[in-house]
């Protein structure tokens, strides 16, 4: 019996988990002319670090993006990707990945790769949330979606502003993460970040989210 295996996806997304998944599958929903590809969350940053090499030398592969949190330093999450991205060209030597930049793009960075093999060009994206500039984490993002003037947001900040730090219960870094999901609490039907997305709760024609789309359709292009 002759088995057959489908080749891998040709344009893949690395997110870190489920939030991230959701979130832009349905950022992907409100935008139905960006191009398609497999989002695959990986289980946390430590596991999508480690798949950089495997899935961007899979067979066939032609675009990868990487999308992790800033966290709390920025330029240590950069280096990072770049490490990775550094140890797969020595290994894989048919690869060029020299020229990489030094900071990310602030509207996302794209880094396209020479090869030696005919038809192996492969185009690697990464976005670092927010916005590639700032420290910060999915929720950071979706922050910025909130509309304008929304009546319930400055409630959840000053909710949360005025738990006294001895009864907090999330670290001083994750205080953003904390007002978002205050707000998303308050909603008609409290629902997580994607699902507001699909409700419409939040604004996918804001600026971060309108460059992130941008960067999407570029880098699966």
């Amino acid at each position: 019996m002759v088995r057959t295996h489908a080749l891998p996806p040709e344009r893949v997304l690395l997110v870190e988990g489920q939030d991230d998944l959701h979130v832009v599958r349905q950022i992907r929903v409100r935008n139905p002319t960006l191009p398609e590809f497999d989002i695959l969350p990986q289980g946390g940053i430590d596991r999508l670090l480690k798949a950089i090499g495997p899935e961007t030398n899979a067979q066939g592969r032609r675009a990868v993006g990487i999308l992790v949190d800033a966290d709390d330093d920025l330029d240590a999450q950069w280096q990072a990707i770049m490490n990775r991205l550094r140890q797969r060209d020595r290994r894989y030597a048919h690869f060029n990945l020299s020229d990489l930049p030094a900071h990310p793009v602030a509207t996302g960075t794209i880094i396209e790769t020479a090869a030696e093999i005919p038809d192996a060009a492969l185009r690697i994206g990464i976005w670092l949330m927010p916005d590639n500039r700032s420290t910060g984490e999915l929720e950071d993002f979706v922050g910025s979606m909130i509309p304008s003037g929304d009546p319930v947001w400055p409630r959840a900040e000053s909710y949360i502003d005025g738990i006294p730090q001895a009864d907090r219960k999330f670290a001083p870094g994750k205080t953003q993460r904390a007002k978002v999901h205050a707000w998303l609490a308050a909603r008609e039907s409290p629902r997580p970040m994607g699902l507001a997305i699909k409700a419409r709760d939040l604004d996918t024609n804001a600026a971060n989210s309108t460059t992130f789309v941008k960067w999407l359709r570029k880098l699966f292009q």
